[in-house]
């Protein structure tokens, strides 16, 4: 086994189990909640986290690509996985065997996919997307009823979701309300076309939280599974979520400078007075970004320090003078809580001037996972 690296991010599953059965609590039993883990669920590893939303009740997973899909699959993952950027036509056939739901956007990959599952004898239910305002993926509202009679006139193919996408429902002001509607009128206009209604869904953690008449039969939650709210507006004091990842180093090496000693590149800050040092091995290579200059702070011994100087591709320094007794191999919290000192992934997208999906992401795609919550023995980066 390889020696650990100094940095890692912990990932509490008890956390996610939490944060999936609060969101099922909140839109009801008669709505159904796809457990989006995508991205390596975020950061926070894709197998763990998918398992420990299954565990939850999870039944109906969400992922960008057939990659994604079938290493859920291959790692016994149950349910429908939707692939929510399709499937090129050379994925047509790992589509069928691993039995995934791919989006569809148009009628392009209708034809492969039909002869993919013709040739295993086997149906493939799609969700077909409808692009009402995000200007993404998805076919405009006009042209969707067309789409959706191709769709059940292909052999083997079934049409068994309509999805759409909400851009603003984390904002104050929007056009959600309208958007909804537009997609009503879609899924209004589909149902004289198939005989079983396709699940409608188009509300994401914004939408769940806030817009409660657009829970529709599914609901795709992402950030807020992961212990956060997309947005300030978008908080919910009903809806307790708990964030489950923290970012851990520790102390490199201890080091006395005198007044006016400059630090790191381009001395961006020189010491005022005589000033302990704490060199930890973690810089913009492990996710900890540049742009975290003059403006970090971490937590050691239950305390803030402030990160001084620019930060590095492997290091950063911190000032320790006001922390009596640090030394070399001193845990270190980046993210996460210590004593009463709290950093959320919130605050330290404040910091890089972005939103706590990308810190979340960040962290976790570059360093090793330690996982708590759980018996089960599972890989440090949580893949499979």
């Amino acid at each position: 086994m390889a020696t650990p690296s100094y940095n890692w991010v912990s990932v509490d599953l008890a956390a996610l189990r939490h944060n999936f059965s609060a969101l099922k609590a909140w839109v009801g039993p008669a709505v159904r909640v796809m457990a989006v883990v995508k991205a390596n669920a975020y950061g926070h590893g894709l197998v763990p986290a998918a398992k420990a939303f299954a565990a939850a009740g999870a039944e109906t997973f969400g992922v960008a690509e057939v990659e994604e899909a079938v290493v859920l699959r291959e790692a016994g993952v149950p349910g429908e996985i939707v692939v929510l950027f399709g499937a090129s036509n050379a994925a047509a056939a790992e589509v069928v065997r691993y039995g995934l739901s791919p989006v569809v956007f148009g009628t392009e990959s209708l034809a492969e996919l039909s002869r993919a599952a013709v040739a295993a004898q086997k149906t493939i239910g799609v969700h077909l997307k409808v692009d009402v305002g995000m200007g993404r993926l998805g076919v405009l509202p006009a042209a969707a009823a067309a789409v959706a009679a191709a769709v059940q006139a292909a052999p083997g193919l079934r049409l068994a979701g309509l999805l759409s996408h909400f851009p603003q429902a984390d904002l104050e002001q929007g056009d959600t309300h309208d958007q909804y509607q537009a997609f009503e009128r879609v899924r209004d206009a589909i149902a004289a076309l198939v005989p079983e209604a396709p699940l409608a869904h188009i509300a994401n953690s914004a939408g769940v939280l806030r817009f409660t008449e657009a829970h529709a039969t599914m609901v795709r939650p992402g950030i807020s599974l992961y212990g956060y709210y997309p947005s300030a507006v978008s908080a919910r004091p009903e809806v307790v979520l708990k964030p489950a990842m923290g970012f851990h180093s520790q102390v490199l090496q201890v080091k006395e400078v005198p007044a006016g000693y400059g630090v790191s590149y381009g001395h961006r800050f020189v010491t005022s007075r005589p000033t302990r040092l704490a060199v930890l091995p973690v810089g913009y290579d492990d996710g900890y970004l540049r742009s975290l200059t003059g403006k970090a702070q971490v937590i050691i011994r239950g305390q803030r320090a402030p990160v001084v100087g620019t930060i590095c591709m492997n290091a950063c320094m911190v000032d320790v003078t006001g922390i009596a007794g640090v030394s070399a191999g001193e845990a270190v919290v980046l993210m996460g809580g210590s004593g009463q000192a709290v950093i959320d992934a919130d605050e330290i997208a404040g910091w890089m001037g972005t939103i706590s999906y990308e810190v979340l992401c960040l962290f976790g795609s570059r360093n090793r996972h330690v996982y708590s919550g759980t018996d089960e023995a599972i890989p440090e980066k949580g893949i499979g």
